[in-house]
């Protein structure tokens, strides 16, 4: 509180108002002092607070931290799963293209396939028609051929009916005149016993026409082979220029081998008889077309046992040709 003021001229007295600026700063300081206390107490408690707050914020920050870490942990995993999804994605997609790849290349063969398909099939359809027309072609030929074939059968068999009755025609002339024949020389050498009469065959011992191991006629044996070609020429005065007849001159041996110089066996022996005969009919005006010579060796004998000298012969016979 305010001292009232002294009259002027009176003595000042300094203490009292030291006092009082004394108390007015101790109040001063006082309040200052209780302001700094309350201040304290607030900001402790604020402090207090603070401190749970941060404590609070810290078990916060701690357990956030936590979760950091686990959701750390599980971005890592989620990164690895995406790694590897990407990479099998990335897999999947280049399969996928090798797949489409595959695909357009079978597609693509698949077409070429399909047009040369086609064309095969369009080549082919072309060939059948074509083997169709040749087909159709072919029948009319058939039928044409058929009613030829007919028609050639009609007159083969007419043509075979006048061959065979022209045949047999010829073959009763050959057998009247072979008759002839055979009872001419039947009559002229019926009473020799070196020529026997076998069948329809005229068989003449070798041993009267050839010495023993030749072919060689000897004279008796060219005598009666004349008598037999005058006997033929007679005969073939009368056949029909167009009758085939021939005149067969079989030669056979016995069984005894030989070996020489001229014969290495009964077989040029055989065959050389045979073609010394039909040399000798020629030169007696036989014409050699109406001649034929073959050599059987040992192996067709009259009878079997009977005696070699019986198998030593000349068979001779008037056959059609």
């Amino acid at each position: 509180m305010m001292r009232t003021r002294r009259p002027k001229g009176v003595s000042l007295d300094v203490w009292p108002g030291f006092v009082d600026a004394l108390a007015t700063l101790l109040i001063v300081m006082i309040f200052v002092l209780m302001i700094f206390v309350v201040s304290q107490i607030y900001l402790s408690d604020a402090l207090q607070g603070s401190k749970r707050g941060l404590d609070s914020l810290q078990a916060k920050l701690h357990e956030i931290a936590s979760l950091l870490k686990i959701e750390e942990k599980k971005n890592t995993d989620l990164t690895t799963v995406l790694q590897s999804t990407t990479q099998q994605l990335h897999q999947m997609y280049a399969l996928k293209n090798q797949v489409e790849t595959d695909l357009s290349q079978k597609i693509a063969l698949s077409d070429q396939r399909a047009l040369t398909a086609e064309a095969l099939l369009a080549s082919l359809q072309l060939q059948i028609e074509d083997l169709n027309q040749k087909l159709q072609a072919l029948n009319g030929a058939l039928e044409v051929a058929e009613t030829t074939r007919i028609e050639q059968k009609l007159t083969i068999e007419a043509l075979d009916q006048k061959l065979a009755a022209a045949l047999v025609q010829k073959v009763e002339e050959l057998e009247k005149y072979r008759s002839e024949f055979f009872a001419k020389l039947k009559e002229l050498l019926e009473k020799r016993s070196d020529v026997r009469v076998v069948g329809d065959r005229f068989v003449f011992q070798s041993e009267v026409l050839f010495p023993s191991g030749s072919a060689t006629l000897q004279s008796a044996g060219e005598k009666k082979l004349k008598q037999l070609a005058k006997t033929l020429k007679e005969i073939s005065l009368k056949m029909p220029a167009d009758l085939s007849w021939v005149l067969r001159v079989d030669g056979h041996t016995d069984n005894r081998p030989i070996h020489t110089e001229k014969f290495a066996s009964n077989w040029e022996l055989s065959a050389a008889r045979a073609i010394a005969v039909i040399k000798f009919l020629i030169n007696e005006g036989i014409p050699a077309e109406h001649l034929a010579a073959a050599g059987f060796g040992e192996f067709h004998p009259l009878e079997k046992g009977v005696p070699d000298e019986n198998n030593r012969r000349i068979e001779l016979k008037l056959d059609q040709r």
